[in-house]
């Protein structure tokens, strides 16, 4: 199974999630760079997080319009998996991929700390190693990670089981505290209509091994391996 780690100018956690694929689950990887037009030969496309093109206009604005976008939505469309995580979940939201959109936190502050989120649906490719209200300890670093959804669209996305990640407490309650940044209804992480795209704001590349402190990250790229194992 073969990764492609996407590389826009300002990417910072590209090499934390090839790290993570080639050293820790011991996966074929290689990084695209951003001006890249074919990804077709890939099983899953990772868009990491960092600051693409500095975040200058918006978050991930500028990055959506790179020529690898293109063919990462070729590539979602024929049912590929891609997996966005921070910066690359506000691309995926700026390039249509995923419904909402992501605005301030409510402190105005970046945040960069450890919070938990609970495993909301299992049934996707990217969390079927997680068991249904477990409270996963991941850390978050961005200062847009509240997430918005029109109430129509929230209640499709409900019934669809998109909803995959929410913030929480370490027990796994749901509450207004639990909340780092504001998102609505304490989203934390979502799929497509489909389920092959997921876009998370918590870093699951810097929690997948013992030495940083959790591995419960790790969960989310073997999921993803047992969702590519299915797919293929």
């Amino acid at each position: 199974m073969k990764f492609a780690v996407v590389v826009f100018p300002g990417s910072n956690c590209d090499a934390d999630c090839f790290h993570v694929i080639s050293e820790v689950l011991h996966e074929e990887v290689e990084y695209v760079w951003h001006q890249e037009t074919d990804v077709s030969k890939f099983d899953c496309v990772i868009l990491p997080g960092g600051f693409s093109y500095g975040d200058y206009l918006r978050t991930g604005a500028i990055a959506r319009f790179s020529p690898v976008m293109n063919a990462v939505l070729q590539f979602a469309k024929k049912g590929g998996l891609v997996l966005g995580i921070c910066n690359g979940f506000q691309i995926l939201l700026e390039a249509g991929l995923l419904p909402g959109a992501m605005l301030r936190n409510n402190s105005l502050k970046f945040i960069c700390k450890y919070i938990h989120i609970r495993s909301e649906n299992v049934n996707t490719p990217f969390s079927n190693q997680c068991k249904v209200g477990e409270s996963l300890r991941i850390p978050i670093a961005h200062g847009e990670g509240n997430y918005f959804v029109d109430e129509a669209t929230l209640q499709k996305m409900k019934q669809k089981g998109q909803i995959v990640f929410k913030y929480c407490d370490e027990a796994g309650h749901v509450t207004q505290e639990s909340n780092p940044n504001g998102s609505l209804e304490n989203i934390a992480g979502i799929t497509n209509e489909e389920g092959n795209v997921l876009g998370m704001m918590p870093h699951p590349e810097r929690a997948s091994e013992l030495v940083l402190g959790s591995i419960d990250g790790k969960k989310i790229f073997e999921s993803v391996l047992q969702g590519m194992a299915k797919h293929l």
